[in-house]
């Protein structure tokens, strides 16, 4: 199944942001990872900086780049901005919503309960992680998985944490997908006009 494996603090000091969720070392290096991690030059070249802002966004939504490719091409030819219409289409996989509904504290730990058969749309279990949701549809955890220890915990710990795009029904554990968000919704750090700008050379 197409993830990223590798260790998640050396991705986080690459860009020098916590991307993959907070990371101590981080804050103990905050520079690049390798052996001239620190003397590395600052400048980089316009291809370099639109390589890794694309790098960065396949890691955040953990997409890999067959799967980013075909994204941004259903991106360009919807009406709207292509840069912004590629990043509805990552807020919308499956895996994502339930991380951002707070069901899961990462969203790794999405993509594992969604693949374990522990998520339902429209009381149909999807175990598919880059599942596409269309505004309307209903998001829940099933019957058998709402006293598992890791869904409850996520839950207190990201009660605080709601967005306008999504409805949550706490007791019931379910919710739903309204609509796609607008880009000053989307909280992450990304410059997509960089992506967008890669792949129109």
């Amino acid at each position: 199944m197409a993830r990223y494996t590798g260790p998640k603090s050396k991705i986080s000091r690459r860009f020098g942001e916590p991307i993959m969720g907070p990371s101590k070392a981080l804050n103990k290096k905050n520079y690049p990872p390798g052996v001239h991690g620190r003397g590395r030059r600052s400048k980089k070249s316009e291809y370099a900086l639109q390589l890794m802002e694309k790098q960065k966004v396949k890691y955040i939504y953990g997409i890999l780049e067959r799967q980013f490719r075909n994204l941004f091409h259903r991106a360009a030819i919807k009406d709207g901005i292509t840069g912004e219409n590629m990043l509805k289409y990552c807020e919308a996989r499956l895996d994502n919503t339930v991380y951002r509904l707070g069901i899961a504290p990462t969203r790794r730990a999405a993509r594992q309960l969604v693949s374990h058969k522990h998520i339902l749309v429209d009381g149909e279990v999807v175990n598919i992680p880059s599942y596409s949701l269309r505004p309307g549809q209903v998001i829940s955890v099933r019957e058998k998985s709402k006293s598992l220890e890791a869904v409850t915990e996520s839950l207190v710990s990201h009660s605080s944490k709601r967005y306008t795009w999504l409805e949550w029904q706490g007791p019931d554990m379910v919710g739903k997908f309204v609509t796609y968000p607008e880009r000053d919704q989307i909280p992450e750090n990304i410059n997509e006009q960089l992506i967008v700008e890669l792949y129109s050379k």
